[in-house]
This record gives structure tokens, sequence and C-alpha cells, in this order.
């Protein structure tokens, strides 16, 4: 067995280091929600090479990772 559990969302992912391209559940993937498109991105740790990647997230990777159940931060300006 692979630890996947059945009909949860799996995300393709991969990594910028190593190069490796492989699927993610929603429990290994975060999303961070900013004020702009700089704040606001998608983590995770390379499964192949233990890297911690960090990819920014457009609205349709914001839909896809949030109707997936990723884990979400709102992060909020202090202004």
């Amino acid at each position: 067995m692979d630890g996947r559990v059945p009909g949860a969302a799996m995300f393709k992912a991969a990594c910028p280091d190593c190069r490796g391209s492989f699927e993610l559940a929603a429990s290994a993937l975060r999303l961070a929600i900013g004020g702009s498109r700089r704040t606001t991105f998608y983590s995770f740790t390379c499964p192949d090479c233990g890297t911690a990647v960090r990819k920014p997230a457009g609205e349709r990777i914001v839909e896809l990772l949030t109707g997936g159940g990723v884990r979400t931060l709102r992060l909020h300006s202090t202004v």
C-alpha cells in the first residue's frame, strides 16, 4: 500500500532542485494567501531530496488547492 486515502485529492508537483516529479497528498502542501501575487504561494518538502520548495500561486492554483483540501494560511497586512 502507498498510504493514499481513497478519494483524497492528489496534486502533481516537481522539485526545481533535484527535478523530481511526483504526486503529493493535500496534507503535504501548504497554501499562503497574501494581499498580492508576491505574497500568495504554496509550499511543500520534496519527498526525493528534502528541499523546502515554495512556488507562486495564481488564482487557478489557489482554487484547485483550496478545493482539494490543502491547509490554507491567510496572511494579513500589519499596516
